[in-house]
């Protein structure tokens, strides 16, 4: 694939801390499909430091693996509507905060700015959603969010169905099939997977 026909995705980071290794297998997967990587980061992500790891690390091995420089802020995250470069933006993992604020327009993080500027040009939004409360008070925001034109889920499915009864999340092994599906217009089959 010629540099001209390189595929340009943003990959946005919200604060389902549990996540960050899995994702990080993730990020460095696409990289090895000759996918140019747009990191976005959330303010959470940006400065909370957890049992997880510390956010600056985090923020540096991403920008290690992609080879890029992220984006930080809502001034930065802007100019992806106008300037349309990003072929698809998959939220990985997209927390039921981001859903909710998604689903109600609200833009005041960098990661959700940029999906509200990518989505003005009318390409794919991919969710990969990891929240404890998806059965339960964003239960509906899921639902209207696969309802709207342009999202897409990674298929998800319950994580600890004994002990977190509402919770669920996405099978992060499928993003670069989601990816691919969303981008001919498709949402990748079946959703609803069993437990991880």
């Amino acid at each position: 694939m010629t540099q001209e026909q390189k595929l340009t995705v943003g990959l946005a980071f919200t604060g389902s801390f549990c996540t960050f290794a899995k994702i990080k297998e993730v990020t460095s997967q696409l990289a090895q499909h000759d996918i140019r990587i747009v990191p976005i980061f959330s303010k959470n992500v940006q400065q909370m430091d957890t049992r997880f790891g510390s956010a600056a690390e985090f923020r540096k091995d991403i920008e290690a693996i992609t080879g890029e420089k992220g984006i930080g802020t809502i001034q930065e995250a802007e100019p992806i509507g106008p300037g349309g470069y990003l072929d698809a933006l998959v939220i990985a993992p997209c927390t039921g905060n981001t859903m909710a604020k998604l689903c109600a327009g609200i833009t005041d993080t960098p990661v959700l700015m940029a999906a509200k500027a990518h989505l003005r040009n009318e390409k794919p939004l991919i969710l990969s959603i990891s929240t404890n409360d998806a059965l339960g008070m964003n239960f509906k925001n899921i639902g209207m969010l696969m309802n709207m034109k342009h999202i897409y889920f990674v298929p998800f499915g319950q994580d600890n169905f004994a002990k977190k009864t509402n919770s669920m999340i996405a099978h992060t092994d499928l993003i670069y099939d989601t990816l691919h599906a969303a981008l001919n217009g498709k949402q990748l089959q079946p959703v609803i997977l069993a437990p991880q």
